[in-house]
């Protein structure tokens, strides 16, 4: 989240007239950062204007220097400087700046200004300013620096817009356009940096030197493992991609998937896929809701799905777990998650994930356990996924101009800042990524140890029954 304008102490911006103060938004922290003592004096320098694309007005940008300023000193001492379209330069940092923030008109200061949360995206990829330098350092200095501020108590006003987002529906119709909007852009964009098998999600490094290839098989792997499947067993998973999951649990495992997922799209590819590889028999890839998931099974799975549902319809998908699951199932929810209920970033959720919530680990606990689910296993992935990020962004880079040939520079650039972005939020711990399994209470047919997790033979369980033996731990069909 970004920081917020503060007035001077009078509340009155330099060259503004007197007793009219700025107009400001809400504050949505309520108890600001004090700016740093070294915040008092500003460096200036000047070089040659470069072009603005919008040529500034009359007078020296001292308005837009205070502006400017303020927002640095929110920041603390971040070895940062900001180039005005005029050339002059401004730090506060008491060091060499690594990095230069370059503004190429005037409009797009002040849109910073006002909401930097929002419009720092915005103005970067309309191409209104540059980061010269390294843009996943400048993300994550300023997202550890603004953890201080989030550990600070929410104010009303910020608890009050943390409710209203919490309780935004994700009805069935705005799903489907909330998915399209970022899922249904073309295969052929996503086949260029994604792995071979389009998995969109957290893979799992076995050792940080494994490829991505290596890596999402591993992962899907390691999701077959946990939730202990067994020949002839039926699976449901609630979301599930292009399919890539469901195929390798009904080829390595033997069991029988019904996928759902709300996009066409993606459908459409699994159904071709699932019947080129001849699994046409044992998966069926249906174009629906999970809301609207039917039938019992043995294994619910949801890779990635939980961030789409929204806190507002947490208890509808518990209602669809618990209907959907025979008296002996389990399941694992993987979900990308933060520490603590707060809303998440507004310009993400403006430009690319429409609807997206990522819930805290109470929040998704709260799915499973009032609801008569024990919680087995918990899992946090969060440096995987920076890693399968790391690799995602490298791949987008060098497919760069193929993708400006589908699109255009700014969808380029919206892409690059919010992939770096992600990444960023997982290194600085911003962002989690849980995996849950979980079972019905009182179900004592599970894994003694979770050593079948890592491939190695598990100890049979005393409390299991004869017909649930936990000899199946890990164990592949041909």
């Amino acid at each position: 989240m970004g920081p917020t304008l503060q007035t001077d102490v009078a509340g009155q911006a330099p060259g503004s007239p007197p007793g009219r103060p700025v107009s400001l938004p809400p504050d949505r922290t309520t108890q600001p950062l004090s700016p740093p003592a070294a915040c008092a004096e500003t460096t200036v320098s000047e070089e040659p204007p470069r072009a603005a694309r919008t040529a500034p007005g009359k007078g020296s940008y001292r308005l837009e220097r205070w502006l400017i300023r303020n927002l640095l000193c929110r920041l603390g001492r971040l070895p940062v400087a900001v180039v005005l379209p005029d050339g002059q330069e401004l730090t506060v940092a008491d060091q060499t700046p690594e990095i230069r923030v370059r503004f190429h008109d005037r409009r797009a200061i002040w849109l910073l200004a006002l909401d930097p949360e929002l419009y720092f995206g915005d103005c970067y990829m309309e191409g209104r300013l540059d980061v010269e330098g390294d843009l996943g350092r400048l993300l994550q200095m300023v997202f550890q620096r603004l953890a201080l501020e989030d550990k600070r108590p929410a104010g009303l006003a910020t608890r009050l817009l943390r409710l209203l987002r919490r309780s935004a529906s994700n009805t069935l119709e705005r799903s489907r356009r909330n998915v399209a909007h970022h899922y249904d852009i073309g295969d052929a964009f996503y086949e260029l940096w994604l792995d071979k098998e389009l998995l969109y999600t957290c893979a799992y490094f076995p050792h940080p030197d494994a490829d991505l290839e290596q890596a999402q098989q591993a992962k899907m792997e390691h999701v077959c493992r946990k939730v202990w499947l067994r020949p002839g067993e039926t699976v449901v998973e609630a979301g599930c991609g292009w399919g890539a999951l469901a195929l390798y649990m009904a080829r390595h495992y033997g069991v029988r998937v019904h996928a759902y997922n709300i996009s066409r799209n993606q459908i459409a590819y699994a159904r071709r896929r699932a019947k080129a590889e001849g699994l046409d028999d044992r998966v069926q890839f249906i174009e629906d809701d999970y809301r609207n998931i039917r039938g019992e099974f043995d294994v619910f799975v949801s890779i990635g799905m939980l961030e789409h549902v929204g806190p507002a319809h947490y208890t509808t998908l518990a209602k669809v777990i618990d209907r959907s699951l025979k008296p002996d199932g389990r399941g694992i929810l993987h979900s990308i998650g933060r520490d603590r209920p707060m809303e998440g970033d507004r310009w993400i959720s403006r430009r690319i994930f429409p609807g997206a919530y990522a819930p805290s680990l109470q929040e998704m606990l709260d799915v499973l356990e009032p609801h008569g689910f024990s919680v087995l296993d918990v899992e946090n992935l969060r440096l995987h996924y920076a890693l399968t990020l790391q690799h995602w962004l490298d791949r987008f880079e060098k497919a760069r101009d193929q993708v400006v040939q589908m699109f255009d520079e700014r969808f380029v650039r919206m892409w690059r800042l919010y992939l770096t972005g992600a990444r960023t939020a997982f290194i600085t711990g911003t962002l989690q990524l849980f995996q849950i399994v979980f079972s019905r209470t009182g179900q004592n047919a599970i894994p003694w140890t979770r050593a079948g997790v890592y491939g190695q033979p598990v100890p049979p369980n005393p409390y299991a029954r004869s017909d649930a033996s936990s000899q199946h731990q890990g164990t592949q069909t041909s």
